[in-house]
């Protein structure tokens, strides 16, 4: 299958004073098909958020960022602001942003913000405009009651629902949705999710950016795991949530810390991404660390199943591997 999205050593840094850096993203690497959702789960902080702001050619002046991510051809990496707004958001690619009410324009109306991005990426009028405006809030389950507020009227579910309508309305071929369930109810959540789901069905792309590990189990085809910056699991999602489970200890402590199983917590707290420890990134709160993990792990195996960690589980939960 030709992929939609593939990305190759992309890496973000922020540099500090004294020669250090933040490193937000290094060197990741995945490939996303039509058709296909990819959940990107991790505690927050591990450098997912930054990931999609450096797909959109969001981040601010200060990041260096290196590798490639390639679009139809296209580096988003290395392309201009004017051909990324012109050629890419909203057209190629629309974001259901982490902050939905600082993406929205304080003075418009959430009917009047639909209709302009329709006009602008269709070029319809008249009913034809209103319909699709109206269908995209059907979708986003926004309430028609509420077209005609102002973003500073909204609550924060409502501006989450509303920041859903606007990237759903251009039916852009790839989707980047950063936390879209946000301030939802468990109904809302679902109801979000399953239609984010009916958008892959129709042959686009997209990226999951989550906490909310039982969306993600609802609708994502293949589970992307960060820690510090960097990918240590990729695999699909099916394997992932039931049998066999996870390989990585980081990402069995995730599920492992759902309420509706063990709620048990992974132990300590992540790096700060200035000051990273030398070797695996986790190795401090892992209870499987030997003296191997002084060595930094590569993401080695296949498209269906990639393990950064050099103590990995084996498919038999109860063994590991050497």
């Amino acid at each position: 299958m030709t992929a939609e999205l593939s990305v190759r050593e992309l890496s973000v840094r922020f540099p500090l004073r004294g020669g250090r850096a933040v490193a937000a993203v290094t060197g990741v690497s995945f490939d996303l098909a039509p058709g296909e959702c990819l959940a990107m789960v991790g505690e927050s902080g591990c450098g997912k958020s930054v990931l999609a702001s450096a797909l959109l050619g969001l981040l601010p002046g200060n990041a260096r960022v290196g590798g490639a991510a390639l679009l139809d051809g296209l580096d988003l990496l290395t392309a201009g602001e004017k051909e990324l707004a012109r050629r890419v958001r909203g057209r190629r690619i629309a974001l259901v942003p982490q902050s939905p009410a600082s993406h929205l324009t304080p003075v418009r109306t959430v009917r009047s913000q639909l209709e302009e991005t329709v006009r602008e990426l269709t070029g319809a009028s008249g009913p034809k405009l209103r319909g699709a405006a109206g269908a995209a809030a059907e979708r986003a389950a926004f309430p028609a009651g509420h077209l005609d507020r102002y973003p500073h009227q909204l609550s924060g579910g409502l501006a989450q629902r509303a920041a859903t309508a606007l990237a759903l309305v251009g039916e852009a071929p790839l989707l980047i949705a950063d936390e879209p369930t946000t301030g939802l109810d468990r109904d809302l959540v679902d109801r979000t999710a399953d239609e984010l789901r009916r958008h892959v069905d129709a042959g686009r792309g997209l990226l999951l950016i989550t906490h909310d590990l039982a969306a993600a189990e609802r609708i994502a085809d293949r589970v992307a795991v960060m820690y510090a910056g960097r990918i240590v699991e990729l695999t699909d999602a099916a394997g992932f949530f039931d049998a066999p489970g996870p390989r990585h200890p980081y990402a069995r402590g995730l599920l492992e810390a759902l309420p509706e199983r063990s709620f048990t917590p992974v132990p300590g707290m992540p790096p700060e991404l200035d000051d990273l420890p030398a070797g695996c990134a986790f190795a401090p709160r892992c209870d499987r660390a030997t003296d191997a993990c002084a060595a930094v792990p590569a993401l080695a195996g296949s498209r269906s199943g990639a393990v950064a960690c050099h103590h990995a589980y084996s498919h038999a939960p109860e063994t590991a591997d050497a």
